[in-house]
C-alpha cells in the first residue's frame, strides 16, 4: 500500500501512524458474557483520547457511547461552549499523547501554515472542534452515537466480575455487559447545573436557564437580560446575549471585585504537577480550597467582549435576595432595588452531587467523598468540595465502607468532580497530559491482574524453536577432524 501523497495535509499524521507502527493485538481475554472491555460514556476531547490511548495500550473491546444524535451535536464546542476561543494555552499535550504529528499544531499548520499558527494566541473554539473530528476519524475511533447510559449494576460472585449496563439506543433499551467504565461525561459528570432556589419558578416558566442548557439567544433580540455569575462562562453568554441584539445585559457578581488572581499558576510546573496524587490531603485541600475562595478567574479577552458595549452593565458585590415571576417577567431584589428581566442566564457552576445524575444515583451513597476522608481547618472548610468523590490513582472511585462495594474501583471518573482530588479540572486539555494515561495504565494493569491465571498459562507454555541444529550443524567445530584434515 503506497504512502499518502506528501502535498495532502494529513501526509504527516499518516507517515506518523505507519511509523509508530500498527497498533498491539488485543491481548485482554475473552469471556463469555461480556460485551465489552472498556465503556468510555463521552465522545469529547477526553473520550477521544482514551479511546486512542487505550488502542495503543493493546486494550481492545472498547465501546465510545455518546447520547448526542450524531457528530456535530456531540460535546460542548458547537453548542453550550460560547467563546471564541479556548481559555488555556496553544501548545498544551492534547488527544494526541507523544505522538505531536497527531496534535492541533500539527493539524491547524498543514491546513493554514505555520505563520497562521504563530498569530493565533489561543485556539479558536470551531477550529477546536474541527480538530476534534479529524482526530477520530485519523485514529479510527467509533463513537455510537445516540447512546445513553441510563442506570447500571455491578455483577458480582461470577468468574468474571462486571457491570450490566442499562442503554438507551436511538430510543430503543438495550443491555450490555462491560468489565471497566470510564465517566468522561463533561462539566456536569458528577452532578447537575446547579441553579440558584430562587430562580426554579422562572426557568419552569421558561424565563431562566442555566448555561449548561441550551439557550436560543436571537430570541433574547431587543430583551433586557440577567446573568448571574462572574466566571468565564457567565462573561461568554452575556456577551453572546449582547452579539446577538438583547437590549440590555445586567452582569451579576457576589464579589466586590472580579476574580484576576490565577493562583493555579504558582503550581504549573512539572515536579508539582505530574506528583499531584502523591501530596498530602491536607496539601491538596488547601490548594483547591484557595482556587475556590480566590474565585475562578474570566480570560482578560471575555471581559473585553462585553465591555464593547454600552448597554452592558456590571453590578458587584451584588448577590440577588429574591426573584418571582410577575406578568411574564423575572422580577429581582438586589439590595435596595428591583430590576424587571425578559430573561436569566445563571452562570453558577456544577455541583458534585452523584446522586443528581441518573446513573449514578445508586452508587453515590456508596463512594468516598473528601468530606468522609479529610477534616479540613475551619477556615478552609467548604461543603461542596466536601462531596467531591475522594479519587484513586487511577481516578477511580473508591468504597466509603471498606469491603461493601470493591466493583468501585472498575468505574474510572474524568469530570470536574475530580478537582479537589487532582488539582486540575479533570476533562479540561492541561489535564490530558498527565492523567489519561494513569488511567489507562490502571486499566491495563487491572484487567491483567484480573485474568492473571490465564496470563501465566500462556505465558508459561512450551515455545516451538524458531530452528533445530541442522540448520548450523555444518559449522560446529570438530577438533579431531579438524587435526586430521591439517
Amino acid at each position: 500500500m503506497s504512502s499518502p501523497s506528501s502535498t495532502t495535509p494529513d501526509h504527516a499524521a499518516h507517515d506518523a501512524l505507519r511509523l509508530l507502527g500498527p497498533a498491539p493485538t488485543n491481548w485482554v481475554p475473552a469471556h463469555a458474557g461480556i460485551d465489552h472491555n472498556v465503556v468510555v460514556v463521552g465522545s469529547g476531547q477526553i473520550g477521544s483520547a482514551f479511546a486512542f490511548a487505550l488502542q495503543r495500550a493493546g486494550i481492545g473491546g472498547v465501546s465510545v457511547i455518546d447520547a448526542a444524535a450524531s457528530a456535530s451535536e456531540a460535546g460542548v464546542w458547537l453548542s453550550r461552549a460560547r467563546m471564541h476561543k479556548l481559555r488555556t494555552l496553544k501548545n498544551l499535550v492534547g488527544p494526541e499523547g507523544p505522538v505531536t504529528a497527531l496534535g492541533f499544531q500539527a493539524w491547524y499548520e498543514s491546513r493554514h501554515g505555520q505563520a497562521a499558527y504563530a498569530a493565533i494566541d489561543r485556539i479558536p473554539r470551531t477550529a477546536w472542534a474541527e480538530y476534534l473530528g479529524w482526530f477520530r476519524g485519523i485514529t479510527g475511533t467509533a463513537v455510537r452515537y445516540g447512546t445513553r447510559l441510563i442506570r447500571f449494576e455491578p455483577v458480582e460472585r461470577v468468574a468474571v466480575p462486571h457491570f450490566r449496563l442499562h442503554l438507551e439506543a436511538n430510543g430503543e433499551p438495550r443491555i450490555e455487559t462491560t468489565r471497566k467504565l470510564i465517566f468522561a461525561n463533561g462539566v456536569a459528570g458528577s452532578g447537575a447545573p446547579f441553579i440558584p432556589d430562587l430562580l426554579a419558578t422562572a426557568v419552569s416558566h421558561g424565563l431562566a436557564a442555566h448555561t449548561g442548557h441550551s439557550i436560543d439567544f436571537k430570541a433574547l433580540s431587543g430583551k433586557t437580560v440577567a446573568v448571574i455569575g462572574a466566571a468565564a462562562s457567565a462573561f461568554d453568554a452575556a456577551a453572546v446575549a449582547l452579539e446577538s441584539g438583547a437590549a440590555a445585559v445586567h452582569l451579576f457578581a457576589r464579589r466586590d471585585r472580579l476574580a484576576a488572581t490565577p493562583v493555579t499558576r504558582l503550581r504549573g510546573y512539572p515536579g508539582f504537577y505530574d506528583n499531584y496524587l502523591a501530596l498530602p490531603d491536607a496539601t491538596r485541600w488547601h490548594h483547591a480550597a484557595r482556587y475556590r475562595r480566590v474565585g475562578t478567574t474570566p480570560p482578560q479577552d471575555s471581559v473585553e467582549r462585553v465591555l464593547r458595549f454600552s448597554n452592558f452593565h456590571l453590578h458587584l458585590g451584588a448577590p440577588w435576595k429574591s426573584a418571582e415571576v410577575r406578568e411574564g417577567k423575572v422580577v429581582a431584589s438586589v439590595h435596595r432595588e428591583t430590576f424587571h428581566f425578559d430573561f436569566v442566564i445563571a452562570g453558577t457552576g456544577y455541583t458534585h452531587e452523584l446522586s443528581q445524575r441518573a446513573e449514578l444515583a445508586g452508587i453515590a451513597d456508596l463512594v468516598l467523598r473528601w468530606r468522609d476522608r479529610f477534616e479540613p481547618p475551619a477556615h478552609e472548610r467548604d461543603d461542596e468540595l466536601g462531596a467531591a468523590p475522594y479519587l484513586g490513582a487511577g481516578l477511580e472511585y473508591l468504597e466509603k465502607t471498606p469491603g461493601t462495594a470493591p466493583w468501585l474501583r472498575d468505574i474510572h471518573t474524568y469530570n470536574p468532580g475530580g478537582f479537589a482530588s487532582t488539582g486540575l479540572p479533570l476533562g479540561d486539555v492541561p489535564s490530558i497530559r498527565g492523567y489519561v494515561p494513569a488511567v489507562v495504565r490502571r486499566i491495563s494493569e487491572d484487567l491483567l491482574l484480573a485474568d492473571l491465571a490465564l496470563h501465566e498459562e500462556r505465558t508459561r507454555a512450551d515455545v516451538p524453536p524458531d530452528f533445530d541444529e541442522s540448520f548450523y550443524v555444518g559449522a560446529i567445530w570438530q577438533a579431531g577432524a579438524q587435526q586430521l584434515a591439517a
